[in-house]
């Protein structure tokens, strides 16, 4: 009897046993197949030069992150908390901010702070949106109009965007302090307060998409606004940080405001695009230009082939320091494992562009009609090692990068000499190379602009920079407010570079 009911028990237990397993098995197929067919996280329609980012808050491109940020920012109605002085300014304006900020330090300097300009604290103008959002949306409206091309065939667009570091600085600095990933720099809402003063004008776009007079006339404008203000008058604009990143933009009235720190591609000491005293490294900051190719990652760097010695690709025909090119193409055209093209403008130009660099050891950097150019941007994010043959040529944060471990440096004189430059890298060991290249993807992630701006990318590293600058600015505003003007002449604070007869005025 016992025997039957034990029998009995197992039998109705049975089914209920399958029909759990059976519940568990098809909650697993489910959960696979389902898997298996959701959708992945949205990949952004963009013409980044990168690819989707895992974070979708984090963007690469100029075109996607301007598309998001003029939904978000509509207009720049002036905050309550902002003191930019909209009207007639004089000279009490200028006495009371003195006193303002005398205050300010005194605290700083005996308030027990153990670091005086950490974080940077920085003014952003709150300029009138003919300077900033207008502009913004112009190029939005526009930049779709590929035949708006420059007088040497680039597109006018691609050309903005290469210069758009005025953008990427901007747009981190008023973002949300709790969206902010940079904590060496913090955006203050009084004038007393601040170390530094953005100038929020785009002037690379203004040049390319305004008519010429149209141009002329904002740009006189954005002078007057900007020199108007007290802070302007206070430290005759030492402290004002000034975006002109394109060589052509604002050179009508630039002159007017050369003790600013300009924001340069680089500092062109031939004198073909700044006048001597405008630009030098100890007021100026040069800032990498925007790659126009897509960021090779850990993953690109492991599978490409790199099977060319030596990549060369753009305009074979270039004006003033740039014409050592075409002697330099008439050196190395032809020649087993070299490959030299000329440049076409679009998305086949950029796509060949990124190829050639990735299939490549070395990649040929000439001087262009300045001494820099966006190709050594594109050379290092595409882990080719840059050949640098431009004498005249300064880096961006030099302070804190040592390029001699991505690059290779020539003298142009070297380089001319038959056969010279293919006998000096083919003489480059394996192990040299490999230690370039483990350089250059570390080094990659200083030359990305994004938004938000991350820790070590190159808006983190422009605080850095001027960090570096503040107590000489602080030194030369402070000065030139109690020495007697007539005394100039005797007590002068100029500077000769070294091998140069041109004098640097620091003051």
């Amino acid at each position: 009897m016992a025997g039957r009911q034990f029998s009995s028990a197992k039998s109705q237990r049975s089914p209920l046993l399958l029909f759990f397993l059976s519940l568990i098995f098809l909650s697993l197929i489910f959960y696979i197949f389902s898997s298996s067919s959701s959708p992945s996280l949205p990949t952004l329609h963009t013409t980044s030069s990168f690819p989707a980012p895992s974070n979708p808050n984090l963007d690469y491109s100029f075109v996607s992150s301007l598309e998001k940020f003029l939904i978000t920012h509509k207009s720049n109605s002036p905050s309550s908390r902002d003191h930019t002085v909209r009207g007639a300014v004089d000279e009490r304006d200028v006495k009371r901010l003195d006193d303002l900020i005398s205050e300010e330090e005194e605290k700083r300097l005996y308030g027990g702070e153990t670091s005086f300009y950490s974080p940077i604290r920085v003014y952003v103008y709150d300029m009138p949106s003919k300077f900033t959002y207008d502009l913004l949306w112009l190029f939005h409206n526009t930049y779709k109009e590929t035949t708006n091309l420059t007088s040497n065939g680039s597109p006018v667009h691609r050309l903005i965007e290469q210069h758009s570091i005025d953008y990427w600085l901007w747009a981190d600095l008023i973002a949300p302090e709790s969206e902010r990933l940079l904590k060496n720099v913090v955006r203050v809402h009084k004038q007393e307060e601040a170390d530094l003063f953005y100038i929020p004008f785009f002037t690379t776009i203004s040049f390319f998409l305004l008519e010429k007079q149209q141009c002329k006339a904002i740009y006189r404008e954005a002078l007057k606004w900007v020199t108007d203000q007290p802070a302007w008058n206070w430290s005759e604009g030492r402290d004002h940080i000034l975006p002109v990143h394109h060589p052509w933009s604002f050179k009508s009235v630039r002159k007017f405001m050369k003790k600013a720190i300009w924001l340069l591609p680089d500092v062109d000491s031939t004198g073909n695009w700044y006048k001597p005293g405008q630009v030098y490294l100890e007021k100026d900051l040069i800032l990498p230009y925007v790659p126009n190719v897509h960021l090779c990652d850990s993953k690109c760097l492991s599978d490409s082939k790199r099977t060319t010695l030596l990549f060369f690709r753009g305009r074979l025909k270039r004006n003033a320091g740039g014409k050592i090119r075409a002697k330099l193409v008439a050196e190395l055209n032809g020649v087993k494992d070299v490959v030299i093209e000329e440049g076409t403008a679009g998305e086949d130009g950029k796509n060949a562009a990124q190829i050639g660099m990735r299939k490549s050891i070395f990649c040929l950097n000439p001087a262009g009609d300045t001494p820099s150019s966006a190709r050594l941007f594109d050379a290092i994010v595409s882990g080719c090692i840059p050949v640098i043959v431009s004498d005249e040529l300064e880096f961006p944060f030099e302070g804190i990068l040592d390029y001699r471990k991505v690059a290779v440096f020539v003298s142009s004189s070297d380089a001319m000499q038959p056969g010279w430059l293919l006998s000096y890298l083919r003489n480059i060991s394996p192990s040299q190379i490999r230690q370039k290249q483990t350089s250059l993807a570390k080094y990659s992630r200083h030359f990305v602009y994004s938004h938000p701006a991350q820790p070590l990318g190159p808006e983190d590293l422009v605080w850095r920079m001027m960090a570096g600058k503040l107590v000489n600015i602080k030194l030369h505003s402070r000065r030139s407010q109690r020495v007697v003007k007539e005394s100039r002449s005797i007590c002068s604070c100029e500077c000769r570079r070294p091998n140069s007869t041109s004098p640097v005025p620091f003051s």
